[in-house]
């Protein structure tokens, strides 16, 4: 029994030692991981995280619905579609055609409501708020230094870092985009209580504007830019820009790194439903024009779905790019396949959200999960069997 006792003695004494060094040494946010993700039995964020983080609320204004299509819900899944949304996880899958709803379909107990985690889908929304600041004149071009709204990036290679650098994934930052280590700067950013202090003492150390680099913390510095630049919070720029005017159904939720004053996650994290992302993807097939207003400028948005880089066709502006059966797409991506998919000429817009995907095998070859092309393939299948024989 004493033995016992001095164990459980020394453990209490180790354990408390190692709070203390994960505070001393600013690892401190390991514990709260612990607390929200891995003692949840998670080896990543997932889906309906945002329920135990901080959130603002991104208002909603005078819902539009979408329409629904003459043949709504006519045509059933095709197996291989039902095979894959059950071993990856769907919770929501949709085609939207001619901007009308022409198949929707929940799974693990989510429905049209449901709020998941957007994960990177989010970096899209950023870019379009960074379209709609330019336009308002807060910022002056996509060639504006990050330096005039934050001179900590005046000093040597940030000093050229551009905004367009941020939104096309060309800013040379020092960044480890891994999100299962519990000690890269990438799971940091998803704890860290202070990610502004964080994002400051990044260091630029590659040439900016060079060549495409896919990093989170690019579109962290840049919502921070943005809000410097508009002087409002993010979530609410968002709802005013956006979330009003496109009439979402349901008032959506941004993370934030603390408390009610905190900084939003701009490389992730709106908690919203497939129906309200998908507004996005319609705004940009219709070039920033939503009820005869323009919204978003058309020039920004046709360099937002185009390569800047030759040699990375996969992503523009805060959308990835894809051609698929010779067919032009973009589409918003993230983390565990959130995707809004638009394929602009069949006016066709698929959503897909799920717990997990197929990674691809080697991202130098082909950027896009296999899993992306299926979800394409089901969706013509299904289209194509309702049309008269």
């Amino acid at each position: 029994m004493k033995f016992l006792k001095t164990l459980l003695k020394w453990i209490l004494i180790l354990f408390g030692l190692l709070i203390i060094t994960l505070y001393v040494f600013d690892y401190d946010y390991i514990i709260k991981a612990v607390r929200t993700i891995y003692a949840k039995g998670h080896t990543t964020s997932y889906l309906s995280d945002y329920k135990v983080f901080d959130n603002r609320t991104i208002n909603k204004g005078t819902t539009q619905p979408w329409n629904f299509h003459k043949d709504y819900n006519t045509v059933k899944e095709t197996e291989v579609l039902t095979n894959l949304n059950n071993d990856k996880g769907t919770v929501a899958y949709l085609i939207i055609k001619n901007d009308s709803i022409w198949f929707e379909n929940y799974y693990d107990g989510y429905n049209k409501n449901s709020k998941s985690n957007s994960f990177s889908m989010a970096k899209s929304m950023i870019s379009a708020m960074l379209g709609k600041a330019i336009m308002e004149g807060k910022i002056k071009s996509l060639d504006q230094l990050v330096s005039d709204f934050y001179p900590e990036f005046k000093e040597g290679l940030a000093d050229k870092l551009t905004v367009g650098d941020l939104s096309s994934m060309a800013s040379g930052l020092n960044w480890d985009e891994n999100y299962y280590s519990p000690l890269s700067i990438m799971t940091r950013a998803y704890f860290y209580d202070d990610l502004e202090k964080m994002m400051l003492g990044v260091k630029v150390t590659e040439d900016p504007g060079q060549s495409y680099k896919y990093l989170s913390g690019n579109t962290q510095l840049l919502g921070m830019v943005i809000e410097k630049a508009t002087s409002v919070k993010l979530s609410d720029y968002l709802s005013n820009s956006f979330w009003r005017p496109l009439g979402a159904e349901n008032e959506a939720f941004w993370q934030l790194d603390s408390e009610e004053s905190g900084l939003e996650k701009t490389y992730c994290c709106v908690a919203s439903n497939a129906r309200d992302f998908a507004r996005f993807g319609k705004l940009y097939k219709q070039y920033g024009k939503w009820n005869g207003k323009q919204l978003l400028d058309s020039a920004f948005i046709a360099k937002s779905i185009t390569p800047r880089f030759a040699a990375s066709p996969e992503y523009g502006y805060g959308w990835w790019l894809a051609k698929h059966n010779n067919k032009d797409i973009f589409y918003m991506r993230g983390h565990l396949g959130q995707m809004v998919i638009v394929i602009p000429q069949d006016d066709v817009i698929i959503v897909r959200l799920g717990h997990r995907i197929e990674i691809p095998k080697d991202m130098s070859k082909d950027p896009h999960s296999p899993n992306f092309y299926t979800y394409i393939d089901e969706a013509y299948k299904m289209l194509a069997a309702s049309k008269p024989k």
